[in-house]
């Protein structure tokens, strides 16, 4: 069934495509994707300039053969996207779920076969999700983007457990570039070197962004930013050709947001708007997707960093940076499972480890393969005493309240199946 759903979505979508011709913005890395999505949607929406004709983008994290026709079709509620999104549990919710369906087919046939044509967005800002090989070979099927934007690799990427090793996870994130144009534009992560060396791989222009000297797009006097112990947000400065521009983003942390809102402001100069523009429809239109670094109130007067969305190496190491750079009167990490990594698990999780010894005063560990996090952390020195290892986010919910502190800063962060979102709800403040 999920097929045939597939075919019909896929069809409609790119009969959608080839008459309304929208311009694509493709986005696609083993992190930072979402986050660079509603950044460059923050980015441009709000721009009354006439080359910026209407902007949609793909909601939440649908980034594959189901999400990406979904924005094409339409801008579906986020609370209709509820009832088909992986949260929803398996067979519930049967009669909405078909009606959702049967109303975004209806949808799509309206807006490919109407005899005239209807108002549809000049920008579309679309995930390109990879987690296998062939993926970005199906999304460009779809839809060819005239930008697309690479975030970033990494060391030990993740999904790398489906291809054959590291190498082959920037090969497939690189497809999304080949194609473009010699008046399209790839925006690239500058400081990740496997997303830089693609360059090599398209004929359209390059620009770059990052915190290294050379890159187009520069990011520097990063902070983030803390009042009376409760984190506030980020600011820094964005530079380009000579210009610069002050950004202060709320409510989120951590380079990755930096990168992200650098990423927004390239495609928004790719669109030919200035940084001033850029920087005023960024602050004043920026929501961070949730649980990606929000910052929340918790129980007992703590803070809460809610990055349990999702992690992989690269986004637990900055998840781990964020902790070290606020001054807090004690710094709590739960750390879970990262997933698919396959044979670079055990690696990864004690690289992480090694690094939260140096920067946690307390480490509750929740999975099996984070069980490697805690026995780096204790030989790094931190104490054994606090040092707590549980083999779920529900074992943790039952534990928690007796091992935070009022003033605690607590960093929540896991592969999404490890479920930490639970404990997010346990300690947040209602």
């Amino acid at each position: 069934m999920i097929k045939i759903l597939s075919k019909i979505l896929f069809f409609l979508a790119r009969r959608i495509i080839n008459r309304y011709n929208p311009e694509v913005v493709a986005i696609t890395g083993s992190v930072g994707k979402t986050s660079t999505k509603e950044a460059a949607f923050a980015a441009l929406v709000g721009q009354t300039n006439e080359k910026i004709k209407g902007v949609r983008r793909s909601r939440g994290n649908f980034n594959n053969e189901i999400g990406a026709p979904l924005a094409i079709i339409g801008d579906f509620k986020d609370e209709d996207l509820k009832i088909i999104s992986r949260d929803q549990p398996a067979g519930t919710k049967k009669i909405q779920k078909f009606i959702f369906w049967l109303k975004v087919i209806l949808v799509g046939k309206f807006y490919a076969f109407w005899p005239f044509k209807l108002s549809y967005p000049q920008i579309l800002i679309l995930e390109y999700g990879a987690d296998k090989p062939g993926d970005i070979k199906n999304m460009l099927s779809l839809a060819r983007p005239k930008k697309a934007v690479v975030t970033a690799v990494g060391e030990i990427p993740v999904h790398v457990e489906f291809y054959q090793e590291p190498a082959e996870v920037a090969k497939e994130k690189a497809k999304i570039i080949e194609p473009l144009s010699v008046n399209g534009f790839a925006i690239l992560n500058f400081d990740d070197k496997k997303v830089f060396e693609m360059k090599e791989k398209t004929r359209a222009k390059i620009i770059t962004f990052g915190f290294d000297e050379g890159t187009d797009i520069k990011i520097s006097n990063f902070e983030n930013r803390s009042f009376d112990g409760k984190p506030q947000g980020i600011s820094f400065k964005i530079e380009y050709e000579g210009n610069f521009v002050p950004v202060f983003l709320k409510n989120v942390l951590g380079r990755a947001q930096a990168y992200a809102s650098a990423a927004a402001f390239a495609t928004g100069v790719s669109f030919g708007l200035n940084l001033v523009e850029i920087a005023d429809s960024l602050e004043r239109n920026y929501y961070p997707p949730k649980r990606r670094t929000n910052i929340l109130d918790g129980i007992k007067n703590t803070f809460i960093i809610d990055d349990s969305y999702n992690a992989s190496p690269l986004s637990m190491k900055e998840a781990l940076e964020i902790l070290k750079s606020l001054q807090v009167k004690r710094k709590v990490a739960v750390l879970g499972d990262m997933l698919e990594l396959g044979e670079f698990s055990i690696e990864a999780h004690q690289k992480v480890g090694k690094i939260v010894g140096q920067v946690a005063d307390v480490l509750i560990t929740v999975g099996p393969r984070a069980k490697f996090i805690a026995e780096k952390a204790k030989a790094e020195g931190l104490s054994e005493n606090n040092i707590y290892v549980f083999e779920s986010a529900t074992e943790v919910c039952e534990n928690i309240n007796g091992i935070i502190k009022e003033g605690d800063l607590i960093l929540v962060k896991a592969s999404r199946g490890i479920g930490l979102d639970k404990v997010v709800e346990c300690v947040r403040k209602v």
